[in-house]
């Protein structure tokens, strides 16, 4: 997409007052007389006062010291982005290159970009999880057989991505590349992992070292399921990266409540990224009400100091409800419900049997989401030798094996329940979930709580420089580094790769 070049305004020079000459013995006048006025620059008047002047030489040394200050204050971040993004797109290879066949993100920013709220379906790049809206005696329905002109289409995830990719787009149009987005987006999210985790110590949550602060972050990095979810774009992929980005945010202006408002915010953006992160507002809701140790008795005493608590709840919501109020909005705008995003409007999907039978949500639904997450394990054939993976899941324990050292840990300071809390309702709807995350390597949905998984690691009082530990983060990082390596998803499917 082409740019006209504005022309850039010429800058005047800068007038600089000239000394005055010595003013010429005037002839006495009489004292009724008004003088004329005289030009502050004219014969006789007194010396103007010289306006300092910054040369451009000032200016850029007041900037470069302000970026070498900043650089000294956060230069691990700065490293752990530069290392991480190296080390992605080396493993996006090809893909890095070229937009994901599932850029759906991209399109939605595109459309609002034309200024429209729905998608032009002459341009949609294929059929893949998207939603189809039409109109029945007043009532919004999922679109069933012959499509028909007043169909209106629609992305069926959350839709902040495309708020974010929103610039980018109108640069580049629908040629945006998502997947090299992704790659920077997981980079970015590592290094706040890692000043999370410096904010935490700081404020004598953990009692991690830099080191080992490093090294929990290079763990999300390349020794969980972001591994493989950061290099490959696509709008499942997307959506989960950035979500771990927007919860290292939030979670930073949560801890204790400290920034209400700021918290609020991000915890908008991260919910209006991944649907489930929604429920991990109650971490702030516990860090407001009884940030601890004795929670117990904070909560007995809310009867009676309830407004320093109400105050905090009431700036969060501030913060968060901008965002929500138009995401809601939109919803009704597109579904008719304020809290639907969309599958239950996806076109011609396997997965609108069950929806249709049981909905969304069901416990029927957990046995195979189970299964999913704990339960199945690689295939291994002997003749021909080969390792191979089912794209229903894999079990945590082999892709996140640092799990087992949350179950005994050695410490269980202020943040453990909150944490743990936080992990639970923010997983247990998933497991009821129609959709178990096919296809996939390992159980991808667990992306949205392993920071808080980490965490809990980083507070349990397990050294990293234990063998045991580090024997397990070796195993997990080999077990990721395969799924980077092997996973097969809807991009090489199309491109037969």
């Amino acid at each position: 997409m082409s740019r006209s070049k504005s022309k850039r305004p010429k800058s005047s020079a800068a007038q600089t007052p000239e000394s005055a000459p010595s003013a010429p013995e005037s002839v006495a006048e009489p004292r009724t007389a008004t003088p004329a006025p005289e030009s502050p620059t004219g014969p006789g008047a007194p010396e103007q006062p010289r306006v300092p002047t910054v040369s451009t030489e000032v200016r850029g040394g007041v900037m470069g010291a302000a970026l070498r200050m900043w650089l000294a204050a956060y230069r691990v971040e700065v490293v752990l982005f530069l290392v991480s993004f190296a080390v992605l797109a080396s493993f996006s290879s090809q893909r890095f290159l070229r937009q994901s066949e599932a850029p759906h993100f991209v399109y939605q920013a595109k459309a609002w970009l034309e200024g429209r709220l729905d998608l032009d379906p002459e341009v949609l790049p294929n059929l893949e999880d998207w939603a189809c809206v039409r109109e029945v005696e007043g009532k919004k329905v999922r679109c069933e057989g012959r499509l028909r002109p007043g169909d209106r289409w629609y992305v069926s995830f959350p839709s902040f991505p495309a708020v974010v990719m929103l610039p980018f787009v109108a640069l580049h149009g629908y040629q945006f590349n998502d997947t090299s987005f992704g790659v920077i987006v997981g980079a970015l999210a590592v290094a706040l992992f890692y000043s999370l985790l410096r904010f935490l110590a700081k404020e004598g949550d953990t009692a991690r070292d830099r080191t080992e602060n490093v090294g929990l972050a290079l763990v999300l990095a390349f020794g969980t399921l972001f591994f493989y979810a950061s290099i490959r774009g696509e709008v499942w992929f997307s959506a989960e990266v950035m979500g771990v980005a927007f919860t290292c945010l939030y979670v930073r202006d949560a801890v204790r409540a400290h920034r209400p408002v700021l918290a609020g915010l991000f915890f908008s953006m991260a919910t209006l990224t991944r649907t489930p992160l929604l429920f991990t507002g109650l971490f702030f809701v516990l860090e407001a009400l009884c940030p601890g140790p004795d929670r117990l008795e904070q909560l007995k005493a809310l009867g009676a100091h309830w407004k320093p608590a109400l105050r905090k709840l009431g700036l969060f919501a501030l913060g968060a409800a901008p965002l929500a109020l138009l995401a809601a909005a939109y919803n009704v705008y597109r579904f008719g419900s304020p809290g639907e995003f969309g599958h239950a409007f996806l076109y011609n999907n396997r997965v609108n049997v069950d929806i249709d039978r049981w909905g969304l949500f069901d416990l029927v639904y957990l046995p195979r989401n189970l299964q999913a997450a704990f339960l199945l394990l690689p295939k291994v054939s002997l003749s021909p030798l080969r390792l191979g993976y089912n794209p229903h899941g894999l079990s945590l324990l082999l892709t996140l094996p640092l799990l087992v050292f949350l179950v005994a840990p050695k410490l269980r300071p202020r943040l453990h329940w909150p944490l743990w809390l936080t992990v639970a309702v923010t997983a247990l709807p998933g497991l009821f979930y129609q959709n178990d995350g096919y296809m996939q390597f390992g159980f991808r949905f667990s992306i949205d709580y392993t920071p808080y998984l980490l965490l809990l690691f980083a507070i349990g009082g397990w050294s990293l420089r234990n063998r045991a530990v580090l024997a397990t983060v070796v195993f997990g990082v080999l077990v990721n580094f395969w799924g980077a390596v092997a996973f097969r998803g809807y991009t090489e499917l199309v491109r037969n790769w």
